[in-house]
């Protein structure tokens, strides 16, 4: 995701400057240079935060805590909250390199990050009449989808409409949580599922393109085999991916849902064996994100099982295995990479950062395997996951932190 090319235009004796010409001429703080400085710092701060302030209300009461943490605090949380901050933060990012125009950055990026943590103000206080929250909280990805539509038709994007639709969708989902919450109460479980699977859809379509893409680079300076190109095959396990994921957002758990699941599960882990990730395991960098879409593929397989063995296989370990695995992992994955490449630093994972993946992957493992155990070794796992969990993203955070508000260094001449 580099920036766009900085070669000057001239239209007569006018200079027009270009996108990469733009950035540079922008004074304000770092932070707010690039839409995923903001949104990945803050973004992974909040995924440390409110997964503890959830497990301490599971554990000791609604009561315990001044805040609202119950469960559709947490389950809002993860993909509404940390979930639609690190897609801003990518998308941002991500947008100004395929369309050749300039980020959002400055005053405008300063207002989404506001109305984002507006948002979660709402959800931890629930401040003032039920209304208040319901007006509050969705409006960041209402109008971070107007963002996204407007560079994408702006720069005649065609191949990333789906990416629009797919924030659209998900900000209709939040909508939904909100309407449901207020008119019948409890958990709104079709809007939670439609949020997720607006997630892991955007892994497999995404991170089926940067997969490939940077395993291909990276091996292409070793030698030896290179990842299959894209084709039909992964047209076949987008779609089957896409009509499951939307069949089980419907109708829920079923056994129609669940056949269509499993056969996707499949079909995106041949499409993973494809893409050569064996040989990458001297790079972590680019190992980890091979390991995140597995992830993806496990949930649908695991989701796909809990429709048609419901009683041998539990909802919550194909849930787990898409929040904490497919999204935790993937989103570290991506976080790490942009960060590293955006601030100058060379493309390859250190020691810190290899601890965070080996926390992010073990929390996962330890919540998908809670599912399957019994009182009270459930509960310690469920423990021990929400502090793998949180220990992960207090790395990014630390490690990370320092280099998302500083400046991009100067390049040597």
């Amino acid at each position: 995701m580099a920036t766009p090319n900085a070669a000057k235009i001239k239209e007569g004796n006018l200079h027009v400057a270009t996108s990469a010409e733009q950035i540079r001429a922008y004074r304000g703080p770092a932070l707010f240079s690039f839409g995923f400085r903001p949104f990945f710092l803050l973004g992974a701060i909040w995924a440390a935060v409110s997964v503890p302030l959830w497990i301490l209300t599971y554990a000791l009461g609604p009561d315990t805590l001044p805040v609202r943490a119950g469960l559709t605090f947490h389950v809002h949380e993860l993909v509404f909250g940390y979930g639609s901050a690190i897609v801003a933060g990518f998308l941002l990012t991500a947008i100004p390199n395929w369309t050749g125009r300039l980020p959002v950055c400055g005053a405008p990026l300063i207002l989404l990050v506001v109305i984002w943590l507006a948002g979660r103000i709402m959800m931890l206080l629930q401040p003032g009449p039920a209304w208040l929250p319901a007006i509050v909280e969705p409006a960041f990805l209402v109008l971070f989808a107007l963002v996204v539509w407007r560079e994408v038709i702006a720069g005649k994007n065609t191949r990333n409409l789906k990416v629009a639709a797919a924030v659209t969708v998900m900000a209709l989902a939040n909508i939904a949580f909100h309407w449901a919450s207020l008119n019948a109460g409890g958990l709104p479980q079709t809007a939670i599922r439609t949020g997720l699977a607006v997630l892991v859809f955007l892994i497999l379509l995404i991170g089926g393109r940067i997969t490939p893409s940077f395993t291909r680079n990276w091996l292409a300076r070793q030698g030896g085999p290179l990842p299959e190109p894209e084709g039909r095959f992964d047209s076949v396990a987008l779609a089957v991916s896409l009509l499951s994921l939307a069949a089980w957002s419907a109708l829920g758990p079923s056994s129609m849902s669940g056949g269509a699941l499993l056969v996707a599960g499949i079909l995106n882990g041949v499409r993973l064996s494809r893409w050569r990730g064996e040989r990458t395991l001297a790079e972590p960098l680019v190992l980890i994100l091979h390991v995140g879409y597995a992830w993806a593929a496990l949930a649908l397989v695991l989701m796909g099982l809990n429709g048609l063995l419901p009683s041998h296989v539990p909802s919550v370990a194909g849930l787990h295995a898409a929040g904490a695995g497919a999204v935790g992992v993937m989103t570290l994955a991506v976080m790490t990479r942009s960060s590293l490449g955006h601030t100058g630093r060379a493309l390859t994972a250190g020691s810190g950062t290899c601890l965070i993946y080996v926390l992010i992957n073990l929390a996962a493992g330890t919540r998908v395997a809670a599912a399957f155990m019994e009182y009270p070794a459930q509960m310690q796992a469920n423990y021990a996951a929400a502090v793998l969990w949180s220990t992960a993203f207090v790395g990014f955070a630390l490690l990370y932190g320092p280099r998302l508000l500083a400046p991009r260094p100067a390049r040597s001449a």
